[in-house]
């Protein structure tokens, strides 16, 4: 079902309307700046912006279409579209139509908003009333500013789950678990925040090109600001993500020192052991040799004492021992 607000500032303070489609042609009669939003549009509110606000077939068409991000300027209207993000999750975001005439601003989605329920109360701020008297034009600057603070909100919170995890990475005293796929999670969220604030980028850029005669030289400071603040959101995004890859590859990094470490802790352990073993074999066949209850090598007749044969495989684990140093397999490294 859908729902249709009217909300103007002709007497200073901003009256509010949710109005029937059949209440809606009289109640905009004797307006001169205000804001028509419709939520959910149906078939009833479709011939009404065609039949009655005389809108571009083409326009109107989109509000119940998947549209593309763009403005155009028709005869008597002019008709920007664009993403904003949705209520129902932190960065999906879905598309807001704006139809711009000389006296009304009329806003088309199908889901709440968090941008316009932001532009909603600065429209009902009396503080801001004189300077909404400015027109459709300057409501078109509010609304587009709400859009680029919502997204300035969600990007605060990134920068502080960055440092956050750069803190875990670099923290020498704890081991935390899925740091590399939190960091990955960060970077693709950031990736998504780009894909709706570029094309939002786009658009402003377009609406303040001097051939489109999109906006008035009056408003032109306004927009200005606005492309400001959002390459300045474009920036942020774009250094929170080389933020993220950086901190990324510096822990990919420190996983593999560790790595190396263990595995050289390990070869260490290894080359102790294969030494120990090597020496070990000629004692234990000098050992069995002379162990042997026959007549050779003056085995079992006593002609060789204990020491003698202790002494031999002395002999024998010291030339390996020598011959294991000059290769450079124990000892100091080279």
């Amino acid at each position: 079902m859908s729902t249709i607000r009217l909300l103007t500032a002709s007497t200073g303070k901003a009256g509010e309307k949710t109005l029937q489609i059949e209440q809606l042609a009289k109640s905009l009669q004797s307006i001169n700046s205000g804001w028509l939003d419709i939520l959910n549009p149906g078939e009833a509110e479709k011939q009404f912006m065609l039949d009655e606000l005389g809108f571009h077939p083409l326009a109107v068409e989109d509000c119940f279409a998947d549209p593309v991000d763009r403005a155009e300027h028709y005869d008597n209207h002019r008709f920007v579209v664009l993403k904003a993000r949705d209520a129902d999750s932190e960065l999906d975001t879905e598309y807001l139509l704006v139809f711009l005439s000389d006296s009304l601003l009329v806003t088309v989605r199908n889901t709440v908003l968090p941008s316009v329920e932001r532009f909603r109360g600065r429209y009902r701020s009396i503080r801001r009333q004189k300077r909404l008297e400015r027109g459709p034009e300057f409501l078109l600057y509010e609304l587009l500013d709400s859009v680029a603070d919502d997204w300035m909100d969600i990007l605060s919170t990134y920068s502080d789950k960055l440092d956050d995890l750069e803190d875990r990475v670099f923290d020498p005293h704890t081991r935390y678990s899925n740091l590399l796929e939190s960091l990955h999670q960060l970077k693709q969220d950031l990736r998504e925040i780009q894909k709706s604030i570029i094309p939002f980028q786009n658009i402003v850029g377009r609406l303040m090109r001097p051939d489109e005669e999109f906006i008035s030289k009056e408003n032109h400071l306004y927009f200005r600001d606005l492309a400001d603040v959002i390459k300045g959101l474009v920036i942020r995004v774009e250094n929170y993500s080389a933020g993220a890859a950086s901190t990324r590859d510096t822990y990919l990094s420190e996983v593999s020192v560790r790595l190396s470490e263990s595995n050289s802790r390990l070869s260490e352990v290894m080359t102790t052991l294969t030494v120990i073993g090597s020496i070990m074999l000629p004692l234990s066949l000098i050992a069995a040799i002379f162990g042997m209850n026959v007549s050779a090598f003056g085995a079992g007749e006593g002609d060789l004492g204990l020491t003698e044969i202790l002494l031999l495989m002395a002999g024998f684990a010291g030339i390996m021992l020598f011959y294991f140093y000059r290769k450079g397999w124990i000892g100091p490294q080279k």
